[in-house]
């Protein structure tokens, strides 16, 4: 069992910067993928980064892909998600995820390959 807790969401003018985290507890965190997903409202919840078990490999969809960027510290038990030039179509509640499938390579945007999932947090980018 992982428990996952996400902080650092907020309201951002557009073209400015958060930087979300997200804790876990539970499990050995250094052996689970990790991952950022994001929901607005009407919409399905959107994949938006996965990192490797140490970090090394990373995945972002060209929606965020030189904007944000995904990290970890496993003595920590802490992945985060540095966002810039945030736009209005960022907004969304945005959910930490943990993976215990694939070796210490893998990485994944399948959301249902993510076993445990955080409360989420708010993030609204106004215009």
């Amino acid at each position: 069992q992982v428990q996952l807790v996400e902080s650092g969401g907020g309201l951002v003018q557009a073209g400015g910067s958060l930087r979300l985290s997200c804790a876990a507890s539970g499990r050995t965190f250094s052996t689970y993928v990790m991952g950022w997903f994001r929901q607005a409202p009407g919409k399905e919840r959107e994949f938006v980064a996965s990192i490797s078990w140490k970090g090394g490999i990373t995945s972002l969809p060209d929606s965020v892909k030189g904007r944000f960027t995904i990290s970890r510290d496993n003595a920590k038990n802490t992945v985060y998600l540095q966002m810039n030039s945030l736009k209005p179509e960022d907004t969304a509640v945005y959910y930490c995820a943990a993976a215990f499938r694939g070796g210490q390579y893998y990485v994944t945007a399948i959301r249902e390959e993510y076993a445990y999932w955080g409360q989420g947090t708010q993030v609204t980018v106004s215009s």
